[in-house]
């Protein structure tokens, strides 16, 4: 059975995509990329949260790095999506 390759929660050297290719669903890396997508999932909510909290009444020029780690949060979970779509679309 061949298995579709992962797209890992994290970018290789210049920002290229990272891929695992393994049979075991369990191995180390599998774990790995399963615990850095809860952080990161879990850090774009806390952040989300943020930002609301601070959005009515924050200067322009105070919303400059809140916007840069949302982006960052958003880049993650698009990433997140796109690698467990990716697995839902070709079951084991």
């Amino acid at each position: 059975m061949t298995h579709q390759p992962r797209l890992l929660p994290w970018a290789a050297a210049e920002g290229k995509p990272c891929y695992l290719i393994t049979d075991d669903e369990g191995g180390p890396v599998s774990r790995l990329a399963d615990a850095t997508e809860s952080i990161q999932l879990g850090m774009g909510s806390r952040l989300l949260a943020h930002a609301r909290d601070m959005l009515p009444g924050a200067p322009d020029g105070e919303l400059r790095y809140p916007a840069a780690r949302l982006t960052e949060a958003l880049e993650d979970s698009l990433r997140i999506a796109e690698s467990r779509g990716r697995r839902l679309n070709h079951p084991e």
